[in-house]
């Protein structure tokens, strides 16, 4: 199957519609999703060690990195579901047993801190001799998102792709299979990286696909007119998720795109996402209205690369000064967003920065619950939303009639 698997491959990434390319590649909310996920990992180790974490999955700062996770869509939508605290079975018993919880949040502190494949490895040798009930490898889609180039992603369709190519019989809830399995793939990535890529994230796309049948490989059959019919609707469930993600795509791009004319119009200096300068909306590139760079901040490196990623920025201008911040959500994780404009402010208090998450109408409700929160409330950023309609609506009018940024508070909501 090894010789065999460059033709794959070179299929996988033909399709327009693989994971390799609705997801690896060009998606820049994808690219978000590492600092995001991140930075959740990291509250999750705080609570452990304060106390706070609770005792059920929802609600936790878990809940938020998994449902990061969940958002990048096809490879993770089920990433959640081995985390939910099912209380009859007392699993996966990281909820109620303190000294599991503790030694589940040692876990990730070291793997946050590790560097090297041996350490990662060291770490969870030690996870698995303590035999938690109910936490296995589904924990390696945390580590991907930690260490892409060490750690490949482990769920059902995954398993069942690797087992399909290569004859194997991995089990999904052991991690010595994973690590089996894991061993195989460290191999064929090596061989195959001219193809591929040092992140896993392309060859589990790969696998993925072949898991739930998008691809067929080698003498792989359906058996029946029902694995037909199953295929067939799987193929136009993802033909919909893909135009659906590209109408997301050019709604978060167009609210960006009256952003920018918006800031200009009412004299500030503008930036967008470095991610997002090459977006068109109506013929017309982002970067044509930005600055040709972000001014230089008075914050650390890291800091820095996350006010960078934010979709848009507004100036005062001919200075660094940030006079207004907004994160355009869709799909995606509505908390995500709240951190980097979080970050942002508590970095440069100074500036007296007015943030904005903008979200389609749709998602007003959800809005409203993230920023009503106690642990975003206690955070004391004070940040509004505006709905994409409300933009759409009045973006000519604010070009027209504002005169400062705070034109946008009349179209803003708050949550009281």
């Amino acid at each position: 199957m090894s010789a065999a698997l460059p033709p794959l491959i070179q299929q996988y990434k033909a399709d327009s519609e693989s994971v390799y390319n609705t997801w690896f590649i060009n998606n820049e909310e994808r690219l978000k999703a590492f600092r995001s996920i991140r930075r959740g990992v990291q509250q999750v180790v705080k609570d452990i060690k304060a106390g706070s974490f609770g005792n059920d999955f929802k609600g936790t700062s878990l809940e938020f990195v998994l449902s990061v996770i969940s958002e990048q869509k096809q490879v993770f939508q089920g990433a959640a579901h081995p985390f939910y605290w099912k209380p009859k079975l007392r699993i996966p018993d990281i909820y109620e047993h303190e000294d599991n919880k503790r030694a589940f949040g040692q876990f990730l502190e070291s793997c946050l801190a590790a560097t090297t494949e041996q350490q990662l490895l060291r770490e969870i040798d030690i996870l698995d001799r303590r035999k938690i009930k109910g936490l296995g490898p589904a924990v390696a889609s945390i580590l991907y998102f930690l260490h892409p180039t060490l750690m490949p992603p482990c769920n059902t369709a995954i398993v069942n792709g690797f087992n399909a190519l290569f004859g194997e019989k991995i089990k999904l809830g052991s991690w010595s299979e994973y690590l089996r399995m894991r061993e195989r793939l460290r191999d064929l990535n090596q061989e195959h990286r001219q193809h591929l890529s040092l992140d896993y994230g392309a060859l589990s796309g790969l696998l993925f696909d072949v898991g739930v049948k998008k691809m067929i490989a080698g003498d792989q059959q359906f058996a029946t007119d029902e694995d037909r019919d199953k295929y067939q609707q799987q193929a136009q469930k993802r033909h919909k998720e893909v135009q659906t993600e590209a109408q997301e795509e050019n709604q978060h791009t167009e609210m960006q795109h009256h952003l920018l004319r918006v800031g200009k119009a009412l004299g500030c200096d503008v930036t967008t996402a470095i991610n997002d300068r090459n977006r068109l909306c109506g013929g017309q590139k982002l970067s044509f209205l930005c600055l040709d760079q972000h001014p230089e901040l008075p914050v650390p490196a890291e800091v820095a690369s996350t006010i960078r990623l934010i979709d848009i920025v507004w100036f005062a201008p001919g200075t660094n000064r940030v006079v207004a911040a907004f994160e355009v959500e869709k799909s995606t994780s509505i908390y995500s967003g709240i951190l980097r404009l979080t970050d942002l402010a508590f970095s440069m208090p100074e500036h007296e920065t007015a943030l904005y998450l903008v979200v389609p109408d749709a998602r007003e409700k959800e809005v409203q619950a993230q920023l009503s929160r106690p642990a975003i409330r206690a955070a004391g950023a004070t940040i509004r939303y505006i709905l994409f309609s409300e933009l759409r609506q009045h973006c000519e009018a604010l070009c027209k009639f504002g005169d400062s940024p705070a034109a946008m508070l009349k179209i803003a909501r708050s949550v009281s």
